[in-house]
């Protein structure tokens, strides 16, 4: 599905994904929910094609929430696995592309090698510009709040909300323009619940391991047709 030139222009520079469906998908292929999140993990190399080629500038991707580490912990430690193979086989597709990886969230708690690959990725990549991927890890949009109030050294009377924006890990990324939900679930299961207080919410029945670059054109197209308001009339 093209775009042409004046209608890309037109396009989000910021989108966040909540990706959901990889049990699902996978339970009903009956295979090994690790499965479904390998597959996951594909659809996200093929949106940050996508987007590099339509220029959008900025993706942000719900990949580990503070609640995920309340499952089993089979699956928590193949989700580790899988994230490890990932940093580690897209280093370089990374450094070719110019692309600016970053983590927001809590990673005390994964194993010592993920965290140390994470900051090593974050650290050779921190120059480029030509895309910035942001993966949120042990993340949790209530928690990242109160970690930004307690940072605020002002009178509590005094606080506005620059002061909360700037001290969110997001500090240094724009605000999503639109977030994308997939799997048919309608809600923001607490993520950036202060950065997308007027992003443009798309939510499809699509599960993520089947969620290819045409629904995303899909998505994206709808997107367009949107009048944002901001809060206004």
């Amino acid at each position: 599905m093209a775009f042409s030139q004046s209608y890309t222009k037109l396009l989000p520079m910021h989108v966040a994904f909540i990706m959901d469906g990889n049990r699902r998908w996978a339970k009903k292929k009956k295979l090994p929910v690790i499965e479904g999140h390998k597959m996951g993990s594909e659809i996200i190399k093929k949106i940050v094609v996508k987007s590099l080629r339509l220029g959008i500038k900025y993706l942000t991707f719900y990949s580990f929430s503070t609640e995920n580490w309340n499952r089993s912990k089979s699956e928590v430690l193949k989700l580790q696995s899988l994230l490890e193979f990932y940093l580690d086989s897209e280093l370089d597709n990374f450094k070719k592309k110019k692309i600016n990886f970053s983590f927001i969230g809590d990673i005390s708690r994964f194993s010592s090698v993920v965290r140390k690959k994470l900051i090593n990725l974050q650290k050779i990549t921190s120059n480029f510009s030509k895309l910035f991927f942001v993966l949120a890890l042990g993340y949790g949009s209530r928690d990242e709040i109160l970690c930004a109030v307690r940072k605020i050294k002002k009178n509590i009377k005094k606080i506005n909300e620059k002061d909360i924006s700037k001290n969110l890990m997001t500090a240094k990324l724009p605000d999503p323009d639109l977030v994308i939900r997939t799997s048919g679930e309608k809600r923001l299961s607490n993520f950036l619940l202060w950065q997308i207080a007027y992003s443009e919410l798309y939510f499809t029945k699509t599960l993520w391991p089947d969620f290819n670059t045409s629904r995303y054109s899909l998505a994206l197209r709808n997107y367009v047709s949107r009048k944002r308001r901001f809060g206004g009339d």
